[in-house]
């Protein structure tokens, strides 16, 4: 087996998991007027699960909505997108936003990718040229669809994602900056299709969480697959958002024998109050980090709290 062929076939499997099979549809209602709750439908709280047809693709997301949610009031609506050949279900399973959206009262929508060469993928540029499909769009029709349904709150719109989920959050910030309030990636960075046509209309805060081990989307980038460095994502968000400040700080460190311990690079004082956030986990490698010294979850969703699309809430 060639070295080439190995490194497919090892991308290929990252995250591999089926998805469930969707057989409901969220119901059709154009007329909606935000300031009427009568207009919106039944609440389903829980899960749910959906199959819409966009642009003659049958596409599949799951839904969480919090026991706390109620039509009178607007709630942030988060997207966590899954990694390449994996599934909603997956990430929906290993990040636990479900727990954290019953605390804090807030939607979270598990979009399913749409195949490629037989795995699922978000259409991202470098690894997935080739794919035709336009998933930004997608995400935008997804926005206004749940929008006609629950009283989502437009100025807090989030995106967080696993690898090729990662990547894609990036796309959103560069294509939908206009409604995408904040986003974060763990284990994902830029194709060079996405820098090269990044284009956002204003600031947008970024976490970005990776391990110095990562094998596959490697911290200082990986032409394989079309990879920025790290490094190289971070400059180009502290230019966009014009940040000014930086603080370096290390995450408390629970056993200091196993060689994995988290170093926080911050940077601040950006436009509207954006930052430009950074852990780097020393010894972490290609997973969504649920450790001890780590909680990639209750990170993203406490940095999606302090940003509205308005700018840092004070």
């Amino acid at each position: 087996m060639t070295k080439l062929f190995q490194k497919l076939l090892l991308f290929l499997l990252i995250l591999s998991c089926s998805s469930e099979s969707i057989d409901n549809e969220l119901p059709d209602n154009n007329n909606n007027d935000d300031e009427d709750t009568n207009q919106y439908t039944e609440i389903q709280y829980g899960l749910s699960e959906h199959l819409v047809k966009f642009q003659g693709i049958e596409r599949e997301f799951m839904m969480y909505i919090p026991e706390e949610y109620n039509h009178d009031s607007p709630s942030p609506l988060m997207f966590v997108f899954h990694g390449f050949g994996g599934s909603n279900n997956m990430v929906m399973y290993y990040s636990d936003f479900n727990s954290i959206s019953e605390r804090e009262n807030f939607i979270v929508v598990y979009p399913q990718g749409s195949s490629l060469w037989g795995s699922s993928h978000w259409n991202v540029g470098g690894f997935t040229n080739g794919s035709e499909v336009d998933d930004v769009a997608y995400v935008d029709f997804l926005i206004g669809l749940i929008s006609q349904q629950y009283n989502v709150n437009s100025d807090r719109l989030y995106a967080t994602g696993m690898s090729n989920g990662g990547f894609f959050s990036f796309l959103l910030a560069c294509q939908l900056s206009e409604k995408i309030a904040a986003i974060a990636s763990v284990t994902g960075s830029m194709t060079t299709d996405t820098f090269e046509n990044c284009d956002p209309l204003k600031e947008v805060p970024v976490m970005q969480i990776h391990g110095t081990d990562d094998s596959i989307v490697t911290y200082n980038g990986n032409t394989f697959i079309g990879s920025l460095s790290i490094e190289s994502v971070l400059d180009y968000w502290k230019l966009n958002n014009y940040c000014s400040d930086s603080e370096e700080s290390e995450l408390n460190d629970s056993d200091p024998n196993d060689n994995f311990y988290v170093h926080r690079l911050l940077f601040d004082n950006g436009v509207n109050g954006s930052k430009v956030d950074h852990y780097k986990v020393f010894g972490g490698e290609h997973i969504w980090f649920m450790e001890n010294d780590i909680n990639s979850s209750e990170l993203i969703w406490e940095f999606f709290s302090q940003h509205d699309l308005n700018g840092y809430i004070n």
